[in-house]
Protein backbone atom coordinates (compact mmCIF):
# COMPACT_ATOMS: atom_id res chain seq x y z
CA UNK A 1 0.00 0.00 0.00
CA UNK A 2 1.44 3.28 -0.70
CA UNK A 3 1.50 6.15 1.69
CA UNK A 4 0.48 9.49 0.51
CA UNK A 5 2.32 12.08 1.96
CA UNK A 6 1.70 16.07 1.80
CA UNK A 7 4.38 18.23 3.51
CA UNK A 8 3.68 21.87 5.22
CA UNK A 9 6.71 24.08 4.75
CA UNK A 10 7.28 27.82 5.38
CA UNK A 11 11.09 28.12 4.65
CA UNK A 12 13.59 26.57 2.91
CA UNK A 13 12.55 22.71 3.45
CA UNK A 14 15.90 20.84 3.61
CA UNK A 15 14.45 18.19 5.90
CA UNK A 16 11.68 17.90 3.22
CA UNK A 17 14.81 17.72 0.72
CA UNK A 18 16.11 14.73 2.94
CA UNK A 19 12.99 13.14 3.00
CA UNK A 20 12.80 13.11 -1.27
CA UNK A 21 16.12 12.02 -1.38
CA UNK A 22 15.43 9.10 0.99
CA UNK A 23 12.68 8.05 -1.38
CA UNK A 24 14.79 8.46 -4.20
CA UNK A 25 17.69 6.60 -2.48
CA UNK A 26 14.94 3.56 -2.08
CA UNK A 27 15.51 3.96 1.35
CA UNK A 28 11.56 4.71 2.08
CA UNK A 29 9.81 2.99 -0.03
CA UNK A 30 5.68 2.74 -1.31
CA UNK A 31 5.27 6.58 -0.55
CA UNK A 32 4.09 9.02 -2.82
CA UNK A 33 4.60 12.93 -2.51
CA UNK A 34 0.58 14.21 -2.47
CA UNK A 35 1.69 18.19 -2.24
CA UNK A 36 3.40 20.42 -0.63
CA UNK A 37 1.69 23.83 1.13
CA UNK A 38 3.38 26.68 2.55
CA UNK A 39 2.16 29.70 3.87
CA UNK A 40 4.51 31.67 2.50
CA UNK A 41 4.36 32.15 -1.07
CA UNK A 42 8.20 32.80 -1.41
CA UNK A 43 9.45 29.55 0.46
CA UNK A 44 12.32 27.96 -1.20
CA UNK A 45 10.69 24.45 -0.02
CA UNK A 46 7.97 25.30 -2.84
CA UNK A 47 10.51 25.42 -5.33
CA UNK A 48 11.61 22.03 -4.34
CA UNK A 49 8.30 20.68 -4.78
CA UNK A 50 7.80 22.03 -8.64
CA UNK A 51 11.18 20.88 -9.21
CA UNK A 52 10.24 17.04 -8.54
CA UNK A 53 6.51 17.14 -10.10
CA UNK A 54 4.91 17.91 -6.64
CA UNK A 55 1.78 20.13 -6.63
CA UNK A 56 3.10 23.37 -4.72
CA UNK A 57 0.26 25.31 -2.80
CA UNK A 58 0.61 28.58 -1.27
CA UNK A 59 -2.03 29.47 0.99
CA UNK A 60 -2.57 33.23 1.80
CA UNK A 61 -2.96 33.67 5.85
CA UNK A 62 -4.16 37.06 4.92
CA UNK A 63 -6.89 35.49 2.84
CA UNK A 64 -8.50 34.41 6.33
CA UNK A 65 -9.88 35.81 9.40
CA UNK A 66 -8.57 33.22 11.90
CA UNK A 67 -6.06 30.66 12.88
CA UNK A 68 -8.95 27.90 12.35
CA UNK A 69 -10.48 29.06 9.00
CA UNK A 70 -6.46 28.70 7.74
CA UNK A 71 -6.53 25.56 9.30
CA UNK A 72 -9.98 24.23 7.63
CA UNK A 73 -8.69 25.14 3.65
CA UNK A 74 -5.64 23.10 4.90
CA UNK A 75 -7.77 20.19 6.02
CA UNK A 76 -9.51 20.91 2.31
CA UNK A 77 -6.46 20.34 0.68
CA UNK A 78 -4.61 17.85 2.51
CA UNK A 79 -8.27 15.52 2.38
CA UNK A 80 -8.48 16.53 -2.17
CA UNK A 81 -5.21 14.96 -1.59
CA UNK A 82 -5.67 11.65 -0.19
CA UNK A 83 -3.25 12.49 2.79
CA UNK A 84 -2.19 9.43 4.93
CA UNK A 85 0.69 11.50 6.25
CA UNK A 86 1.57 14.98 7.11
CA UNK A 87 4.60 16.32 7.71
CA UNK A 88 5.64 19.90 9.26
CA UNK A 89 8.83 20.89 7.95
CA UNK A 90 10.03 24.24 8.69
CA UNK A 91 6.14 25.16 9.04
CA UNK A 92 6.49 28.12 11.38
CA UNK A 93 2.75 28.51 12.20
CA UNK A 94 0.95 26.92 15.52
CA UNK A 95 -1.63 24.36 13.91
CA UNK A 96 -4.90 24.24 15.46
CA UNK A 97 -6.71 21.73 17.40
CA UNK A 98 -9.02 20.89 14.59
CA UNK A 99 -6.23 19.93 11.91
CA UNK A 100 -4.54 17.84 14.83
CA UNK A 101 -7.94 15.93 15.25
CA UNK A 102 -8.15 15.43 11.72
CA UNK A 103 -5.06 13.68 11.24
CA UNK A 104 -4.83 12.31 15.00
CA UNK A 105 -1.19 10.24 14.68
CA UNK A 106 -0.67 10.72 11.61
CA UNK A 107 1.03 14.37 11.77
CA UNK A 108 4.98 14.18 12.34
CA UNK A 109 7.15 17.46 13.52
CA UNK A 110 11.01 17.63 13.83
CA UNK A 111 12.18 20.09 16.79
CA UNK A 112 15.70 20.71 16.84
CA UNK A 113 15.78 19.38 20.37
CA UNK A 114 15.94 16.60 23.17
CA UNK A 115 12.14 17.24 24.48
CA UNK A 116 10.59 17.58 26.24
CA UNK A 117 13.42 20.48 27.10
CA UNK A 118 13.66 23.29 25.29
CA UNK A 119 10.15 23.92 23.56
CA UNK A 120 9.41 26.42 20.95
CA UNK A 121 11.66 28.92 19.03
CA UNK A 122 15.20 29.27 19.33
CA UNK A 123 15.86 26.22 20.64
CA UNK A 124 19.79 25.60 20.00
CA UNK A 125 19.96 29.34 21.55
CA UNK A 126 17.73 27.51 25.33
CA UNK A 127 20.04 24.71 25.17
CA UNK A 128 23.23 26.84 25.18
CA UNK A 129 21.81 28.94 27.79
CA UNK A 130 21.15 26.36 30.19
CA UNK A 131 24.85 24.65 29.67
CA UNK A 132 23.51 21.22 28.36
CA UNK A 133 26.31 19.09 27.78
CA UNK A 134 24.51 17.27 25.17
CA UNK A 135 22.20 18.41 22.84
CA UNK A 136 19.68 17.13 19.19
CA UNK A 137 16.45 16.46 17.70
CA UNK A 138 13.28 14.90 18.43
CA UNK A 139 10.84 13.33 16.07
CA UNK A 140 7.72 13.13 17.36
CA UNK A 141 3.58 12.94 16.65
CA UNK A 142 1.74 16.38 16.90
CA UNK A 143 -0.62 17.17 19.87
CA UNK A 144 -2.43 19.82 20.27
CA UNK A 145 -0.18 21.09 22.78
CA UNK A 146 3.13 22.89 21.46
CA UNK A 147 6.51 20.31 20.98
CA UNK A 148 4.09 17.77 23.29
CA UNK A 149 3.17 14.71 21.27
CA UNK A 150 4.45 11.43 21.50
CA UNK A 151 8.50 10.85 20.44
CA UNK A 152 9.18 8.67 17.65
CA UNK A 153 12.92 9.39 17.39
CA UNK A 154 15.99 10.98 19.12
CA UNK A 155 19.11 11.69 17.71
CA UNK A 156 21.96 13.85 19.83
CA UNK A 157 25.32 15.75 19.02
CA UNK A 158 27.23 16.82 22.06
CA UNK A 159 27.75 20.70 23.09
CA UNK A 160 31.53 21.98 21.87
CA UNK A 161 33.30 24.45 23.72
CA UNK A 162 32.76 27.86 22.17
CA UNK A 163 29.42 26.66 19.87
CA UNK A 164 27.21 29.21 19.16
CA UNK A 165 23.99 29.05 18.21
CA UNK A 166 24.52 28.63 14.60
CA UNK A 167 27.44 26.38 15.23
CA UNK A 168 24.75 23.89 17.24
CA UNK A 169 22.41 24.35 15.24
CA UNK A 170 24.36 23.34 11.65
CA UNK A 171 25.24 20.31 13.95
CA UNK A 172 21.77 19.21 15.23
CA UNK A 173 20.53 19.70 11.11
CA UNK A 174 23.16 16.94 10.21
CA UNK A 175 21.11 14.40 12.79
CA UNK A 176 17.51 15.99 11.58
CA UNK A 177 17.99 14.87 8.07
CA UNK A 178 18.86 11.43 9.30
CA UNK A 179 15.92 11.28 12.09
CA UNK A 180 12.85 12.51 9.34
CA UNK A 181 13.52 10.12 6.86
CA UNK A 182 13.89 7.16 9.65
CA UNK A 183 10.72 7.95 11.07
CA UNK A 184 8.75 8.60 7.63
CA UNK A 185 10.31 5.17 6.35
CA UNK A 186 9.18 3.60 9.81
CA UNK A 187 5.44 5.15 9.64
CA UNK A 188 5.43 4.03 5.85
CA UNK A 189 6.33 0.39 6.51
CA UNK A 190 3.52 0.44 9.64
CA UNK A 191 6.02 0.15 12.22
CA UNK A 192 4.66 2.77 14.52
CA UNK A 193 2.67 2.07 16.77
CA UNK A 194 1.17 4.78 19.70
CA UNK A 195 0.62 3.63 22.92
CA UNK A 196 -0.16 6.40 25.40
CA UNK A 197 2.97 8.42 25.51
CA UNK A 198 4.89 5.66 23.89
CA UNK A 199 5.59 5.20 20.16
CA UNK A 200 6.39 1.44 20.11
CA UNK A 201 9.10 0.81 17.34
CA UNK A 202 8.09 -2.16 16.27
CA UNK A 203 11.13 -3.68 14.27
CA UNK A 204 12.79 -2.84 17.44
CA UNK A 205 10.86 -5.22 19.77
CA UNK A 206 11.16 -7.80 17.09
CA UNK A 207 15.01 -7.34 17.44
CA UNK A 208 14.97 -7.16 20.94
CA UNK A 209 12.83 -10.17 21.72
CA UNK A 210 14.91 -12.65 19.31
CA UNK A 211 17.87 -11.30 21.44
CA UNK A 212 16.36 -12.31 24.67
CA UNK A 213 15.14 -15.74 23.05
CA UNK A 214 19.01 -16.78 21.51
CA UNK A 215 16.40 -16.52 18.64
CA UNK A 216 17.82 -15.00 15.12
CA UNK A 217 14.83 -12.89 13.39
CA UNK A 218 15.39 -12.10 9.55
CA UNK A 219 16.57 -8.50 10.59
CA UNK A 220 18.04 -9.32 13.62
CA UNK A 221 21.26 -6.83 14.57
Amino acid sequence: MTTNISVLVSGRGSNFQSILDAAAEGLIKDVNFACVISDKKEAKALERARDNNIEAVFVDPKSFSSRAEFDREVIRILKEHDTDLVLLAGYMRIITEELVDAYAGKIMNIHPALLPAFKGLHAQKQALDYGVKVAGCTVHFVEADLDAGPIIIQRTVPVLPGDTEDSLADRILVEEHKAYPEAVRLFAEGKLEIRGRNVIIKEWWKKIAGRKSGKKTADSW
